[in-house]
């Protein structure tokens, strides 16, 4: 079976060579997921230990608007790694900047947090982005931070954009039932052909630990909606408590996730979602 990671985070140290954005005075915008620097040298070892075969990088937030390492990370792996680069919509030279990215070898697209990256207020206006990005042929990454409507708008008006929603539409930074509030309301977008969801960072958001029985309900609704094919197996693997090992054996708990549904979901589909041949 292909095992594919559909989300890991790398970066390099903040440092005066490549230091990270500041916000205000001289704080971060972000606060890293672990406190040394995780590369593609790391993440390759653990794949390698574990039989995951690929693995789609996802530029991270505290690093700024970069997508330097994961396109040098490509660069060096390209058989296993692709990546979702970052882009900020705002400057006037945008346009430009989304040419250059959509030609840099490996990309598949781009990830936005909805209501930070793109504020509700500028949607509006970023039918351009849209467009180009699904003229390309790559697609989205999401989180919609309870945004689904304004969500299943940017599905609506542009079908040939495939968008896929981080996390099951978990909230960041809650356990539990209060993790998983919004499932019920990010269903109905089941209906729209260009809209997929990551079954990722699982561990994170339960309220109950290992082994995470309290994530199952919720991964299996998710599944019954959307089908095998629109739903992605991923990790998330720098804010976990534990190792791709671990992960794994979750999903193996799933009685129902068998044959060639469980194939799908543990990479087959999301190497069709991304045409990542």
């Amino acid at each position: 079976m292909r095992i594919v990671d559909a989300q890991v985070h790398i970066w390099a140290a903040d440092t005066p060579e490549r230091p990270w954005p500041r916000a205000g005075a001289g704080g971060r915008t972000a606060v890293p997921q672990r406190p040394v620097a995780y590369g593609a040298d790391d993440l390759i070892a653990d794949m390698d230990a574990s039989g995951i075969e690929r693995a789609v990088l996802v530029a991270p937030s505290w690093e700024g608007e970069r997508s330097d390492l994961v396109a040098a990370a490509h660069a060096r792996f390209p058989e296993r790694l692709v990546f979702m680069a970052r882009i900020d919509h705002r400057p006037a030279d945008a346009a430009r900047t989304l040419r250059d990215l959509l030609a840099l070898p490996g990309i598949r697209g781009f990830r936005f947090l909805l209501g930070t990256d793109i504020p509700l207020a500028d949607l509006p206006g970023l039918g351009w982005l849209w467009e180009a990005i699904a003229a390309a042929g790559r697609s989205i990454m999401i989180a919609p931070r309870g945004h689904f409507a304004a969500l299943a708008g940017i599905a609506e008006r542009h079908p040939d954009l495939r968008i896929t929603i981080d996390h099951l539409g978990a909230h960041a930074h809650r356990k539990g039932a209060d993790a998983f509030a919004d499932v019920a309301a990010m269903l109905p977008l089941a209906r729209l052909p260009n809209v997929a969801v990551k079954a990722s960072g699982l561990p994170d958001y339960s309220a109950l630990g290992s082994p995470y029985p309290d994530v199952e309900p919720y991964v299996r609704r998710v599944f019954d909606a959307f089908g095998a094919d629109r739903v992605f197996f991923g990790s998330d693997l720098t804010r976990l408590p534990l190792g791709y090992p671990d992960l794994l054996a979750l999903f193996d708990s799933f009685a129902w996730l068998t044959g060639g549904a469980r194939q799908k979901v543990m990479g087959e589909a999301l190497l069709a979602w991304l045409r990542w041949d």
